[in-house]
């Protein structure tokens, strides 16, 4: 875990006059050991091949900690579930193009994207604090060759897929 993130996460924990765990600790670490996007029940799993003693409430109320100090990003990438982004402390810009046929992700930066946003905003009175956007798109494999790798990897490992519209 990034230091700057353990630092924060402790002076935020001390503000609310909590005390640290060591199953918070395993939990905040196997949520930012990666880049990746989970849902609460994700992440529940993981956490509970590796660590029996955590229950799933604390694994919820460490999700919901998160979101408080402002170290972990709810988004809705369109499946009816909340969705968590790691990433978003490293990058608080990056945006996020979903494939509707496969669920793949893919996270992007764009200067003009977060400058027509703060003159969108600015013209209207306000002052931005943050962006997100995010794009629904039909996967390019899929439709030029009939089968897309991204789709039959996530059906074997039985992830969710997106809802069709």
């Amino acid at each position: 875990m990034d230091i700057e993130i353990a630092k924060r996460l402790k002076q935020f924990i001390d503000t609310k006059g909590l005390r640290n765990t060591p199953q918070r600790d395993a939990i905040v670490e196997a949520i930012f050991a990666n880049d990746e996007h989970f849902t609460a029940d994700e992440l529940w799993e993981r956490i509970r091949k590796t660590q029996s003693r955590s229950s799933r409430a604390t694994v919820y109320r460490t999700i919901s900690l998160l979101v408080e100090a402002r170290l972990l990003h709810e988004i809705d990438l369109g499946d009816d579930q909340k969705t968590y982004d790691p990433n978003f402390v490293e990058s608080p810009a990056h945006n996020h193009l979903i494939c509707i046929d496969c669920g793949k992700v893919v996270e992007f930066e764009d200067n003009h994207i977060q400058l027509l946003n703060d003159c969108a905003a600015r013209r209207l009175g306000f002052h931005p604090e943050r962006q997100t956007l995010k794009i629904e798109a039909c996967c390019e494999k899929l439709r030029l060759h009939g089968r897309c790798k991204n789709l039959i990897a996530a059906r074997v490992q039985g992830k969710r897929l997106p809802n069709k519209r």
